[in-house]
């Protein structure tokens, strides 16, 4: 029969890191909500790798601060250690990543959770939505309860109608032998919602006191302090290092020889697995010419002594796992702590979304992260904070928000999933934006804070602070316009020490600096400001002046991207009316229903001259090309 168990402005299903977002991120603009999950202690937690962050990945966690949630903040209180990547490259790839303590890290939201005003925790299995006249209405456990409210979040990440699957073992169970959810995912198909089946795997976990870290290659943290967000203040010194080592060939050997135990090649695994994160014995296939792959060990935190195989991840059978690793440098004796597995689950077709990653199929009810065909924590977590976000904004009667592929990296992210769909868990990389120079690690608050205010999720003090920035870098860019440096002996001399050519008559600063030899730092030796500048002010300044003329090209592409987002498709628009377009390009357009023409135009399979068409049939109102 069940009972009414209480009534919420917005329902959370799921409390990993896309739900964690889009509970905090409702919470916090006054909705009433409610986060439910089936484990209570396993809020946060990290299945696969220990870390947070990376390429593009580290962009999004500066995002998702940036807009005011917390990933950054509670990474930056839980690693054991952070390090920047790609520094020899250019800013636009800089990106941040951090080894993570797993259990501080979940203890840590657990209680940011728990504190949050306008939010009530519960541990429960949700089975069933509550869908009236094609609107979501709240949701029912598998104890009775019934849960209404305005909108609902579905961020179920891996555990629909999850399988395990170790050699030609297989059982029902979400990560880390977590209940799976088995009848929502039913449910979720009684719906109406096209369905897909993905895979993902982890590798096995081994003792530290088995392995001998003096035969591998030391990886340790930087040393200058870093972090994730910008409101942090307090740096983690002590630092744990994590260790680089190879397999070879006799690894891969014993790989082949074992292929035909291994699930995704004798027809046990159907899910489509990730191409940018293969399994072992995916990589010996795929790439059989490579003579070693990187194995990084890596400690899941302080106080334990698991440590983490990456690049090791695989779905076969128990012994062969562990006779895997004991042909690794270093790793010969080791004790196998966890057994790597693979993991099937439902997700569903993400192209069934609007932008504001609102079902198309049922109002009212948004869904995020993994259940999306994402991978990585990240990912899911941007989603989340803007699943939590619109939920709450449709509960105010609001319009949603929604970013665009040139003001972030979850811009480009969601467009991609609701645009384009995926055929296999999907990844964000650098190479997915083509505005990548605008969307800097270091400017994610220069593009993003504005946003986060408006909507209630950053503090007036903290807009305060942000304000302040800005002006600086401004006026000190400006003074740099302004002020012009003749070719004295102490210029001169400076130059010389950095190895560029001398100036024969007075150069602007604001032109100095575009030279690749010299920074902001030498700059100030020849003219300084009138204060000093805080450090990320100085980096902002050398940024914008160096890539003054890349970043002015980006923004004309922009421009004129965002006349093509401005032309909104309006409802009447009856695409199978429309005369002259490619049938593949009606059948697309049926299926996603872009918003606007540039959302149309970046969808497989209508081609620039279906958008012309498109285009005259809306600017006439239907009266040209309509079919008769």
């Amino acid at each position: 029969m069940g009972y009414i168990a209480g009534e919420y402005d917005v329902i959370v299903v799921g409390a990993g890191h896309a739900g964690c977002e889009a509970a905090l991120a409702a919470a916090r603009m006054g909705c009433s909500t409610l986060l439910l999950t089936i484990n209570l202690d396993m809020i946060a937690y990290m299945p696969c790798n220990p870390s947070i962050g990376g390429p593009a990945k580290g962009h999004v966690v500066r995002e998702i601060d940036a807009l005011g949630g917390e990933m950054g903040k509670n990474i930056d209180k839980t690693h054991i250690q952070m390090r920047m990547l790609n520094t020899g490259k250019g800013p636009a790839v800089y990106a941040l990543r951090a080894q993570a303590d797993k259990v501080l890290y979940q203890r840590e939201m657990k209680k940011v959770l728990e504190n949050q005003p306008n939010l009530v925790l519960h541990q429960g299995m949700v089975e069933k939505l509550i869908v009236e006249n094609g609107t979501c209405k709240g949701v029912v456990t598998r104890t009775g309860a019934h849960y209404r409210s305005k909108t609902v979040v579905l961020t179920t990440g891996t555990y629909l109608r999850g399988k395990v699957i170790i050699g030609d073992l297989s059982y029902e169970s979400g990560p880390n032998n977590q209940l799976p959810a088995v009848n929502l995912a039913h449910h979720l198909h009684e719906l109406g919602f096209e369905m897909v089946r993905f895979k993902t795997g982890t590798p096995p976990r081994v003792n530290r006191k088995s392995i001998d870290t003096s035969r591998m290659e030391i990886q340790p943290g930087d040393e200058e302090p870093r972090a994730f967000s910008y409101e942090t203040t307090e740096f983690i010194t002590d630092q744990l290092p994590c260790w680089l080592t190879y397999t070879n060939e006799k690894t891969h050997q014993y790989i082949r020889d074992n292929l035909h135990r291994a699930p995704m090649y004798s027809g046990v695994i159907e899910g489509r697995g990730p191409r940018y994160c293969p399994s072992i014995e995916d990589k010996i296939v795929r790439f059989a010419d490579k003579g070693r792959h990187q194995i990084f060990i890596e400690p899941e935190g302080r106080e334990t002594e698991e440590m983490y195989v990456q690049g090791l991840s695989t779905s076969l059978p128990e012994d062969v796992q562990l006779q895997i690793l004991r042909t690794i440098e270093g790793l010969e004796k080791a004790e196998m702590m966890r057994t790597g597995y693979a993991i099937e689950y439902d997700a569903i077709v993400p192209t069934q979304l609007w932008p504001s990653l609102e079902t198309k199929l049922v109002e009212n009810l948004f869904t995020a992260g993994q259940i999306n065909g994402t991978s990585g924590y990240e990912e899911a977590a941007g989603q989340g904070i803007m699943a939590g976000i619109n939920a709450a904004r449709k509960v105010q009667g609001k319009d949603p928000v929604i970013l665009d592929r040139s003001q972030a990296y979850i811009g480009v992210l969601i467009d991609d999933l609701v645009t384009k769909g995926t055929n296999e868990p999907y990844r964000l990389l650098t190479s997915r934006a083509e505005y990548r120079l605008l969307l800097r690690h270091d400017n994610a608050d220069l593009r993003l804070t504005e946003i986060g205010y408006e909507i209630g999720l950053i503090s007036e003090e903290r807009y305060r602070r942000f304000i302040a920035k800005k002006e600086a870098i401004e006026k000190e860019i400006a003074r740099l316009r302004a002020t012009k440096v003749k070719p004295t002996p102490e210029v001169q001399a400076i130059l010389k020490e950095m190895g560029t050519t001398e100036i024969h008559n007075a150069v602007e600063l604001a032109d100095l600096i575009k030279r690749p030899e010299l920074s902001y730092k030498e700059i100030a030796r020849m003219s300084p400001p009138p204060e000093p500048l805080a450090p990320e002010v100085e980096e902002q300044v050398e940024i914008q002046l160096k890539y003054e003329g890349y970043i002015k090209k980006s923004l004309q592409q922009v421009e004129k991207m965002r006349k093509m987002e401005e032309k909104r498709i309006p409802d009447w628009v009856d695409y199978n009316k429309i005369a002259g377009i490619s049938s593949e390009a009606r059948e697309k357009l049926n299926q996603v229903r872009p918003v606007s023409l540039g959302q149309a135009s970046r969808i497989s399979g209508v081609s620039p001259a279906d958008i012309s068409i498109l285009m005259v049939y809306i600017e006439q109102g239907g009266k040209v090309y309509s079919k008769t």
